[in-house]
């Protein structure tokens, strides 16, 4: 994945810009409400996100923002709700990871490296594998000696199959040399609550969503994916530092939109997300959550996914991850 320091250069560039005036043929642009498709169900990372974004993008552009779930196959009904959209920049789609590896993991009527306008990567963040309190591993080293003695026997949700947090485990057993048995949910909502309730003994996923419970002690965390202790995380240590030496995997959220949105308009609304995030309130619940904010300008943001959907998918490929796997 594409270091997060070279995509904040970016943000740096355009967060600062005065955001024009966009005009043509239908006038200016926007002068109607804007829908944002969320393509995982409420409760999840993207929808959190989305909804601090909100009320200041509201206030920005001057239009209601709507936000909408639309969850279904790992991301790609949204998406492809989104693809499918008029080019006129009043629907976008905030989408992840999943974006880049549903091109290898899955057929698809529509190409993420053709399909999309792309507008920005507003900010990534580290997954962390965590366990219920009550199970009986204290810390990974254990969880890895239970699913040894007992492979596939013990469970771990994501947020569906080809997910960044999936295909992440998927790495660590095979680096580790244990099985564990994949349990693919819709959306990070559903799986937080059944993490909670201890319906599945482990769950894999971004931090957003789970940061609140393992600082309240509901979830208890094993691990985390980025090469080195999280900010947000100081005393959870990275997989790297457990015997799997520069292993990470990142989590990002991406707007995107119908291909051929006019280049003013995506500027315009790349421009009001960069502005949006250098509110001191927005990165302040972006800072609750463990998100870093990146904020990178519609070119940087394309190469990065298309240089995603290269990564990605050669481990897909490499490691026979099957859409029923």
């Amino acid at each position: 994945m594409m270091k997060r320091r070279n995509l904040l250069a970016v943000a740096s560039m355009g967060a600062g810009l005065a955001v024009p005036h966009v005009a043509g043929a239908q006038g200016a642009w926007p002068d109607r409400p804007i829908r944002i498709i969320i393509p995982f169900p409420p409760g999840g990372s993207n929808d959190t996100v989305a909804r601090i974004l909100q009320p200041k993008m509201q206030e920005i552009l001057g239009r209601p923002i709507v936000v909408e779930n639309r969850a279904g196959a790992s991301g790609s009904v949204g998406n492809g709700e989104a693809a499918r959209a008029a080019p006129d920049g009043y629907t976008w789609c905030l989408a992840n990871d999943t974006l880049a590896t549903n091109d290898t993991l899955m057929q698809l009527p529509y190409r993420a490296g053709e399909s999309f306008t792309y507008c920005t990567v507003v900010g990534t963040c580290p997954y962390a594998l965590v366990t219920h309190p009550q199970q009986p591993f204290q810390n990974f080293g254990q969880m890895v000696a239970a699913a040894k003695r007992a492979p596939k026997t013990l469970n771990y949700a994501t947020t569906g199959v080809g997910s960044g947090a999936h295909i992440a485990t998927v790495l660590l057993q095979q680096r580790g040399g244990f099985e564990l048995e994949h349990v693919p949910y819709r959306g990070g909502g559903p799986a937080l609550q059944d993490s909670l309730a201890g319906h599945v003994p482990l769950f894999m996923s971004n931090i957003v969503i789970i940061l609140p419970h393992i600082r309240q002690g509901s979830l208890r965390p094993l691990g985390i994916t980025q090469k080195t202790r999280s900010r947000f995380l100081p005393d959870v240590v990275p997989f790297a530092d457990q015997g799997f030496p520069d292993f990470e995997a990142l989590t990002y959220w991406v707007l995107v939109g119908p291909a051929r949105i006019p280049a003013p308009i995506t500027a315009r609304m790349q421009q009001a997300v960069a502005q949006a995030l250098q509110d001191t309130n927005v990165q302040a619940r972006m800072a609750d959550q463990g998100a870093e904010i990146v904020a990178s300008s519609p070119q940087q943001t394309e190469a990065f996914v298309r240089a995603e959907i290269d990564k990605w998918g050669a481990v897909i490929r490499d490691n026979n991850i099957r859409a029923d796997s």
